[in-house]
């Protein structure tokens, strides 16, 4: 038995039966007396409860030595990566005031595909059939959208689709991208340990060996410091067809975020230099979305295409999820993906590379036409 599986039958016994449940794909513990669960994509408080907070910490402190790490009153944050591929977020008191405050976001054992986002509603065959075109293409992707809203599901669908002929390289902070493609090679970032004299390793150090490597195409699981301007170098040096994902609300704020994380290192280059280049960098972005019916889906496939003669990002939507009503019985959100009227500049990739994806797919249907404008 591992130090991980001994650590749950000794210490996370309370929650045993939630990290046993498949339905459940996050679990949220406000000290020991207060534990919510979330389950398809809605929030609900379960009775399971710890002990005492004596009990909670030690299964953290149990949990923290499993995979390599302190977590105590020197070290009062875990962020790391469970053997099962789940990750688990830990902050102790003082500064968690409700007592040891923990979220375990588990790992997906499922390999999705695009035809499973189909399925689940969370994407038209047309806007599937799309992004399999621009990955074939080698389009950068950015995969934007909030927390728990189905970026890693979606990047790692979309890595799957790249060709077989292609070197892959993945880096990120904690290894969560499970994508099945024929030649890929993953790096996690290593947290500095003064006390056992390790040294950090950052994504941007992993990007500087990376690109030693000789990869086809890069990903950054996700972006959210300074590896911003990294990222950007890669799409914009030859790495066709790299991806990452971004905190953002819609495709405009993605450019933005990205633009204000490369400016937070020390580059040298000017604002207005690296707002050229990340608009030159980002072509495609996917907005994943979760709706308050608990409901996730790609709510945006926009082009950027460039920036005006002002300085501001100009971005395009090609297919959008709009809403038609919502049923009665279920409060779930009934709607689809539609075109937007709008054929992306790259088109001619399309009809050069004889791939089907004839022009009218980019019309939209009458009845989606005001909404769509409203929405705009």
């Amino acid at each position: 038995m591992s130090v991980f599986e001994d650590a749950i039958d000794s210490f996370l016994g309370p929650i045993k039966e939630l990290l046993d449940d498949d339905g459940v794909s996050e679990i949220m513990i406000n000290g020991p007396h207060e534990i919510f669960v979330e389950k398809n994509g809605l929030v609900y408080k379960v009775e399971n409860q710890f002990p005492n907070e004596d009990s909670l910490l030690s299964a953290m402190r149990a949990i923290a030595q499993s995979v390599g790490r302190v977590i105590d009153a020197d070290n009062p944050r875990l962020d790391a990566r469970l053997p099962d591929g789940s990750r688990i977020a830990v902050v102790l008191p003082p500064m968690a005031k409700n007592g040891t405050t923990v979220a375990i976001r588990k790992f997906s054992k499922d390999d999705l595909t695009l035809q499973d986002l189909i399925n689940f509603g969370s994407l038209s065959k047309m806007g599937a059939r799309f992004l399999d075109i621009c990955v074939h293409l080698g389009k950068n992707i950015i995969v934007s959208g909030g927390t728990g809203s189905g970026k890693t599901t979606m990047l790692n669908v979309l890595g799957g689709r790249i060709p077989k002929t292609q070197r892959l390289l993945i880096i990120e902070d904690a290894a969560e991208l499970q994508v099945e493609a024929e030649h890929v090679v993953q790096f996690e970032t290593r947290k500095e340990d003064p006390t056992r004299g390790i040294t950090a390793v950052s994504i941007r150090d992993l990007v500087e060996s990376a690109l030693r490597l000789r990869p086809d195409r890069v990903i950054i699981g996700e972006v959210r410091g300074a590896e911003a301007m990294n990222l950007i170098e890669i799409m914009n040096t030859g790495h066709d067809g790299s991806m990452g994902t971004v905190h953002a609300n819609n495709p405009l704020d993605a450019c933005t975020r990205l633009e204000t994380l490369a400016l937070s290192g020390d580059t040298q280059v000017p604002p207005d230099a690296v707002r050229k280049m990340v608009a030159s960098a980002m072509q495609v972005i996917v907005q994943c979305s979760r709706y308050h019916d608990g409901g996730r889906r790609t709510s945006h496939i926009s082009e950027i295409c460039g920036v005006d003669n002002n300085g501001n990002y100009v971005s395009r939507d090609i297919f959008r999820w709009v809403q038609t009503g919502r049923d009665p019985e279920t409060g779930k959100y009934i709607g689809e993906m539609v075109p937007c009227n709008y054929l992306p500049s790259f088109f001619d990739d399309i009809i050069v590379n004889k791939l089907p994806f004839p022009k009218n797919n980019f019309i939209a249907p009458d009845w989606a036409k005001p909404m769509l404008k409203k929405a705009s």
